[in-house]
């Protein structure tokens, strides 16, 4: 099936011309007009026989899920063959297009179905905003067979929420009419955020977050509308901060103890093992085709990985085993309405670290220690304690047997943390925590996570000699200690985009910052000193560039302000002839006059033992193209 998506003021229609297909139309069905509608142009194909039902309800799915986004409360379901070659046949097309009515009815949304096997005169009038015309393309078959039984098992599972106070205390807490109850959440208002987010399972974006104006006014990333949806185009700024964010995380993990590898990013589809390890895993999968094989991409390093310790000789002395792989690129079919610039996307980088242990008390201290490794690797960025809020889910079982451990975990972050408490295991994992960011319109995501996998080490043959010369099954942790690099910086714009609300200047880290050090000069005199002084920064590791175009003094520093440069200096006739030249630093209401060697002191002091790169652009701000057009 495929459907173009149109948010319009209104439409019109009459019916004209019958052809061979043409149902029977009452008199008052032959024209109508429906005032703010998402117009759902629909062409029915061949394939979406198979499953008449199954292919109504996702098509509802995916036209509700577009409707919440864009605020539209009734929907034209407009039947239009033009948009596919492959047709199915009349009757069935109907029967089809008639039951996405009825399944948006369902949803509780206005549904009109137009006179089908007619020619028709509209009139349509878009709204012109970013979302106002979205396509789709349903493979039903496709996708009731990618949808994995962790997924399904997910749907059924029971759980009770409770708040853990690094004390101990408990509070059992409930959702109803978007209200909470069981505990006082006056002190602390992204947990409770957090808490409506996961006990409602609202995932659709409906609004769009603040992060994507902004990555696109700092000309860091974009959509990539030549790829699928949730692929993003990273520019010279954006891939800067992206590869200086890989290098750190990289850093990090191998002085934790782990063994960089690489592997594969598609995998045979048929292989058991892995088969089998997809009906475990709550994500769907992007599937390809080869001239022999059906392939999947990764949506994480596990296969991999797991393949690899499989055909390896692992001893009891070796363990914990850690084994790393910044995975550039994996995969994961998210939900079209559920697509929200960086907070959840398609194709990600994530840092990802698998740890085999030999029992449980091993596997719980390793989890302890990587509890404390993501506070740290958070910290390195630029997030607080009070920046994110912590999801730690396990089973019934687990907590019952386990439950001074989970206390401890609390104890560490020193903040009430949310419980989620399964009646069984609906995937491979029990227990995992997430550090999770709550952003500007109340959607919380996934930072660090730690899982801990009782049953891969059996499904992928992978085992340990113990100390008795015997084989063994291990546990298996996984850990990204940061959450994909994408959603990092999402988070950093999103909370940039929350201090300037409170009153504060935006900003990157210095680290991460493309430029660091901005000379504006009054005139083209003054370049060549700009360039003097740009020289010396670079030789101290500084990334500097050197505003030389024909634009007014105000227009450049308020440029350098609107991308968030740490540093600025205006030169002109009075700093030819002093050390000390007059800095803006952002955040600060007064100049500091600094020598050279004091700037690159400054911003030393700020970056020490982080990453460096190059600037990513042409130093003279006069060579270098626009990217990104004006808001």
């Amino acid at each position: 099936m495929r459907l173009l998506l149109v948010h319009s003021d209104f439409l019109e229609y009459e019916v004209k011309q019958s052809t061979p297909a043409a149902e029977k139309v009452p008199q008052k069905k032959r024209s109508a007009r429906f005032e703010e509608v998402l117009v759902a142009f629909t062409a029915v194909e061949e394939d979406d026989e198979k499953d008449i039902a199954a292919a109504a309800k996702i098509a509802a799915k995916e036209v509700a899920d577009v409707a919440k986004q864009v605020k539209a409360e009734r929907v034209a379901v407009y039947p239009y063959a033009h948009l596919s070659p492959s047709l199915a046949p009349p009757r069935s097309a109907v029967r089809i297009l008639d039951g996405v009515r009825d399944e948006l009815e369902k949803l509780g949304m206005e549904a009109h179905r137009l006179p089908f096997g007619w020619y028709k005169s509209f009139k349509v009038s878009c709204k012109g905003h970013p979302l106002s015309e979205l396509s789709r393309q349903i493979n039903v078959a496709k996708q009731a067979e990618e949808l994995s039984e962790a997924l399904k098992q997910e749907e059924k599972v029971k759980s009770t929420w409770q708040v853990l106070e690094p004390d101990g205390k408990l509070h059992e807490i409930s959702l109803k009419d978007g209200k909470m109850s069981g505990y006082n959440f006056s002190q602390s208002e992204n947990l409770k955020l957090f808490a409506i987010h996961e006990i409602s399972k609202q995932r659709e974006a409906r609004e769009e977050p603040p992060h994507v104006q902004l990555m696109r006014r700092l000309e860091l990333l974009d959509y990539e509308p030549g790829s699928d949806s949730g692929n993003f185009r990273f520019y010279p700024k954006g891939r800067l901060v992206k590869s200086l964010l890989e290098d750190w995380m990289s850093s990090r993990v191998k002085e934790y103890g782990a063994m960089e590898i690489e592997t594969p990013i598609m995998y045979d589809y048929e292989h058991p093992a892995l088969k089998d390890y997809l009906e475990r895993f709550p994500a769907r999968q992007y599937t390809v085709k080869s001239t022999k094989k059906k392939l999947f991409l990764r949506f994480s390093a596990c296969f991999g990985q797991f393949l690899m310790a499989a055909s390896s000789n692992i001893s009891y002395r070796d363990l914990p085993l850690k084994m790393y792989e910044l995975t550039r690129y994996s995969f994961r079919l998210e939900k079209a309405g559920e697509l929200s610039g960086l907070r959840r996307l398609r194709s990600f980088t994530m840092p990802d670290m698998h740890t085999i242990c030999g029992n449980e008390d091993q596997a719980k201290q390793e989890f302890m220690d990587q509890f404390k490794l993501s506070i740290r690797c958070l910290k390195d960025i630029g997030f607080a304690l009070e920046d994110y809020e912590t999801g730690i889910r396990m089973t019934q079982d687990f907590w019952e047997k386990n439950r001074d451990f989970v206390i401890s975990l609390a104890k560490l972050v020193n903040r009430p943390v949310l419980l989620e408490i399964w009646d069984r295991r609906f995937a491979y994992f029990d227990p995992k925590f997430e550090f999770n960011f709550v952003d500007n319109v109340g959607k919380a995501s996934a930072l660090s996570t730690v899982q801990m996998d009782h049953e891969n080490a059996k499904r992928y043959g992978i085992s340990y000699v113990n100390e008795n010369n015997e084989k063994s099954l291990p546990l298996i942790l996984h850990c990204s200690p940061s959450g994909s690099l994408e959603r990092v910086i999402y988070a950093l714009l999103e909370k940039a985009y929350s201090e300037q609300k409170h009153g504060k200047s935006p900003s990157l880290p210095p680290w991460l910052a493309p430029t660091q050090v901005r000379l504006v000069a009054l005139a083209d005199r003054h370049v060549k000193f700009c360039e003097q002084v740009a020289d010396e920064l670079e030789k101290s590791c500084v990334r500097v560039d050197v505003d030389d175009r024909s634009e007014t003094v105000q227009k450049k520093v308020r440029e350098a302000e609107r991308e968030w440069v740490p540093m600025i200096i205006v030169v002109g006739d009075k700093e030819l002839d002093q050390k000390n030249l007059p800095v803006r630093v952002r955040g600060r209401k007064e100049l500091a006059h600094l020598t050279v060697k004091e700037i690159c002191s400054e911003i030393s002091a700020k970056t020490q033992g982080l990453p460096f790169k190059p600037l990513p652009l042409p130093r003279s701000l006069s060579k270098r193209p626009i990217f990104v057009g004006a808001d």
